[in-house]
């Protein structure tokens, strides 16, 4: 029950913040609307008129419902974001333990190779002074 109520708590706090300022969401026009303001354009451009002010996008004011939304959104969208950061974190860490041990393995590999080399070399330089002299 404690839990629930620090949650809520948090919550309430982070909507009753006042915000630095409005929000207001700006419209792209329909693709009606667009046709509607590009047979505007048309006929000002054939008339007396010399210029329009049509604008393309329309200022929407939102609502007290239309900001707990958005808020909502953003800090749900925040929560998806970190848990998917931490679970990324442990994939990150899961690789590079599976690449250190790959690495050790193909190192010693590698290294017993080399030793194998070596010891070859050593035996062609032995028959060969055995040989001169």
């Amino acid at each position: 029950m404690g839990k629930s109520r620090y949650w809520f708590g948090l919550v309430r706090r982070k909507f009753n913040r006042k915000s630095h300022g409005d929000i207001t969401i700006f419209h792209s026009p329909s693709p009606s609307q667009e046709a509607i303001i590009g047979v505007e354009e048309e006929i000002s451009n054939c008339g007396d008129r010399s210029s329009v002010s049509l604008e393309s996008f329309k200022k929407k004011e939102l609502t007290k419902e239309d900001i707990a939304a958005i808020k909502i959104q953003a800090n749900f969208r925040g929560h998806l974001a970190r848990r998917a950061f931490r679970a990324l974190r442990s994939l990150v860490k899961l690789q590079a333990l599976v690449r250190g041990v790959y690495v050790r393995r193909q190192t010693r590999i590698a290294m017993h190779c080399m030793q194998a080399l070596v010891r070859l070399q050593i035996r062609v330089q032995a028959r060969q002074l055995l040989i001169s002299q």
